[in-house]
């Protein structure tokens, strides 16, 4: 059974739209309905090909959840250690 909830902002209040889901195969990040990062419980990670760098809000909260900048995901994904995939295959 997932486990939903909101990210919490530098307040300390939870942020309206922006999602931690929790599965017993790792977290989801999704900001409203778009899944947009996936790390597995290994430490994987997957990042929604199509939306991962959507647009400046999601991308402060996604590096939040991944406790990463751009630059240091863009040599992630360049050096293989994190993959783009379709996270929102379904939803399309």
């Amino acid at each position: 059974m997932a486990k939903v909830r909101n990210i919490v902002g530098r307040t300390g209040r939870p942020v309206v739209n922006q999602f931690i889901i929790t599965t017993a195969d790792g977290e989801y990040f999704q900001s409203y309905e778009t899944v947009i990062a996936f790390r597995e419980i290994s430490g994987k990670v997957w990042l929604d090909c199509e939306r991962w760098n959507y647009s400046h809000t999601t991308a402060k909260y996604r590096n939040g959840f991944l406790g990463m900048n751009k630059a240091q995901i863009e040599k992630a994904i360049d050096a293989g250690e994190i993959k783009l995939t379709n996270l929102n295959r379904e939803r399309q």
